[in-house]
């Protein structure tokens, strides 16, 4: 049985859910909100745990669409959503997506914006309250600030990776006229003496196993974010810097300390019920009977047939591209271990090992190497492209399998040790870094393959596709671009589309806030 946190308890934010470009709504009394200190704690640090994960578009950092996932996902060579025949047009969105044609009306970088400035906004009001009633707090208060202070440098974190500069906001007391775009650099900085600070003054407790620090944010979670903060620093700042290289390697070196590692079964990690993994580190909690937390991403991606065999609906949409076949050697006798765990592709079957039928009352069969942009009038339509696998299925998933109980892996310690890696190899630490590897290749029965930056890099593919991570990979490695090719390809050489525009109506609400170049 799961044990779950009390954030269950926690459906209302102290003021409402509000953004730079929202008024407060929903207020609740702030006499009911602090009279107490477990209501002080439920309706500062606990409510924004609400938020990690979300039930409709554009909201939480994992397991809904057209948000943040779908950014650092589809705008990236892992994975597509092809136009089939009348299906999956949307507009031409997830086209632009493929081939980086998006601007600043695009939704989905609206809707990551105002999302992670919601959250913004939420963690000011959370420091503020607990500031103005620190005695209702009492010993609790330092805590509590550091853990929403993380809260915040952590949403901070993913908006330097998606927009570059953005505003640095500390207190909701800001007109909207006021704000501007702060450097990069800055916010870089700004992120890491906050999780600094707070790893100091929170917990070295496990946050996905059960207990009162359950799906919150602990000392292992801000050294995660520390360590990608480092080996992204170059991205970040402008400059290159061997010192935050030496630091990554000491935030990752930690977590063997705080008894983190590989489990021994890959597919462990995302199985249902999968709290208490020695290898995840942060997750969104799923519970079908307790939160409203979705996992969309493969309900999008199953064929109809497909999902009806669970018992579910599918949406077809989602698929692998073809460089992420050639990655994965698919089709060869070198076809890395982990595509069968992370892919469908060829005969489906049911949940029984019987033959799933197309709706022409044929085998249904996928076929990874006829992904095209546009599917309209191919005969693999419905059928092409190899499709997401990775969780187990949860059999008693409700809302179309949505509801599922497998926690949603954000961080996890094969991360961890492939962040390791690299920045050895970026330091001349050759053997450390290769050791670090070799642990992550042979958990999956895969030989060992030498240490350069160019293995590197597809291996954090074959070890992470799914998870978030390609977009910010590329970028970290130089090799950014779209896989399109047609005569109005998009012309990335200036780098532009390492950063999305400022959304439009964003800046409509205020002319001080320039747009990224190229846009």
């Amino acid at each position: 049985m799961k044990i779950k946190h009390l954030i269950v308890l926690a459906s209302l934010p102290l003021f409402g859910a509000c953004s730079l470009e929202e008024q407060p709504r929903d207020q609740i009394p702030v006499e009911e909100a602090i009279s107490n200190m477990d209501n002080l704690f439920l309706n500062t640090v606990a409510t924004l745990y609400n938020y990690i994960g979300g039930s409709t578009d554009g909201q939480g950092l994992q397991g809904t669409c057209r948000g943040v996932y779908d950014l650092q996902t589809f705008g990236s060579d892992e994975a597509m959503l092809p136009t089939r025949g009348g299906d999956w047009f949307d507009g031409g969105i997830w086209q632009a997506m493929y081939k980086h044609s998006w601007n600043a009306g695009h939704d989905l970088p609206k809707n990551a914006w105002l999302y992670l400035y919601k959250m913004i906004t939420l963690c000011n009001q959370s420091l503020e309250t607990l500031s103005l009633y620190k005695s209702i707090a009492g010993k609790n208060y330092e805590a509590w600030d550091a853990e929403v202070r993380a809260i915040r440098a952590m949403y901070y974190w993913y908006l330097i990776d998606l927009f570059g500069d953005v505003p640095l906001v500390t207190t909701n007391d800001v007109s909207m006229n006021e704000v501007t775009r702060t450097p990069r650099a800055d916010v870089f900085k700004f992120c890491v003496e906050e999780l600094e600070y707070a790893s100091l003054l929170l917990p070295a407790t496990s946050s996905v196993a059960g207990g009162d620090y359950y799906g919150r944010v602990t000392a292992p979670v801000c050294m995660f974010v520390l360590a990608k903060l480092m080996l992204n620093h170059k991205v970040y700042t402008g400059t290159e810097n061997q010192e935050y290289y030496k630091k990554c390697i000491d935030y990752c070196s930690e977590f063997e300390f705080m008894g983190y590692t590989l489990e021994s079964d890959y597919t462990s990690n995302f199985k249902v019920y999968n709290e208490g993994s020695k290898e995840n580190i942060f997750t969104i909690p799923m519970d079908k009977h307790l939160y409203s937390n979705q996992q969309q991403n493969l309900f999008r991606s199953y064929h109809y047939r497909h999902a009806a065999a669970y018992g579910f609906t599918g949406e077809n949409g989602t698929c692998a591209t073809k460089r992420v076949l050639s990655i994965f050697r698919y089709g060869t006798e070198n076809q890395d271990n982990r595509f069968i765990y992370n892919y469908y592709y060829g005969t489906v079957y049911d949940l029984n090992g019987e033959e799933v039928s197309d709706r022409t009352g044929q085998p249904l069969t996928y076929y990874p190497e006829e992904v095209e942009l546009d599917l309209s009038g191919s005969p693999y339509v419905e059928t092409a492209g190899a499709r997401m696998h990775k969780y187990e299925v949860d059999r008693n998933a409700p809302k179309d399998g949505k509801l599922m109980d497998n926690d949603i892996v954000l961080f996890r310690y094969a991360d961890v040790l492939l962040m390791r890696a690299e920045a050895c190899l970026r330091t001349g630490r050759q053997e450390e870094g290769q050791l670090c590897l070799d642990l992550v290749r042979r958990r999956v029965d895969m030989p060992t393959c030498q240490l350069t930056y160019e293995n590197l890099l597809d291996e954090r593919l074959l070890e992470l596709c799914w998870e978030g991570w390609r977009r910010q990979d590329l970028i970290r490695f130089g090799k950014y671009k779209s896989l399109y090719e047609g005569d109005d390809a998009v012309d990335e050489s200036d780098g532009h589309t390492t950063v999305f525009p400022i959304p439009a109506d964003v800046r409509a609400l205020n002319g001080n806030l320039t747009q990224n170049p190229g846009y």
